[in-house]
């Protein structure tokens, strides 16, 4: 075919963007919580909400530059985070290099973002139990720093239920705003200039 059209949408999802962490009231604000800080801060950013129960999960549905995306929080409990996700990918058929992935690195200090095409899952069991339930590791995604443990001896499971400190919560909305522009950058295509700006 000589002129061939650009595909249009169908009403089906292009990309899904999913924020880990864990449902309810008592962990709201805690490390293992900034996936879900970070897309809800993104939602209210585009005026959505993301409250709609499906695939295990709350949903919402936002454009970005023409591109329908599927936003993400599974409630299934962080270890379970996958079964979400494929849900919803097997559903709308959405290849794991349209699924972006926001979670929480205590290797990064408070503030900081690192931006990966793919990788394994570093010891986080909710990447783990994405890469398990896709059978592939190759979906992009953005890591927001949480900080380490204050001791080695600290229980990790322990320290990532911690709350966030009020200073450090501020400093997570400065981060959720660089965040944003991450997440326009990579649906668009541009993922190595979302690296290039927001990588620690």
């Amino acid at each position: 075919m000589l002129f061939k059209k650009e595909p249009v949408s169908t009403g089906a999802y292009d990309f899904m963007i999913v924020g880990l962490g864990n449902p309810g009231k008592k962990y709201e604000f805690t490390r293992h919580n900034a996936g879900f800080l970070c897309l809800d801060y993104f939602a209210q950013s585009k005026n959505v909400k993301i409250d709609r129960l499906k695939f295990k999960a709350l949903i919402g549905d936002v454009r970005i530059g023409g591109k329908r995306c599927l936003l993400m929080k599974p409630q299934t409990f962080m270890n379970l985070s996958g079964e979400a996700v494929r849900e919803a990918a097997a559903f709308y058929k959405i290849a794991p290099e349209h699924i972006l992935v926001l979670f929480d690195d205590i290797s990064l200090d408070v503030g900081k973002l690192r931006i990966r095409r793919k990788g394994t899952d570093g010891g986080h069991n909710g990447i783990k139990s994405i890469i398990y339930q896709l059978s592939a590791d190759d979906f992009p995604r953005i890591k927001i720093g949480v900080g380490a443990k204050p001791h080695p001896d600290f229980d990790l499971a322990d320290w990532v239920l911690t709350p966030f400190s009020k200073e450090q919560l501020v400093t997570l909305r400065d981060t959720a705003e660089h965040c944003c522009d991450a997440i326009e950058l990579i649906v668009g295509g541009n993922i190595d200039e979302a690296m290039n700006r927001h990588n620690s």
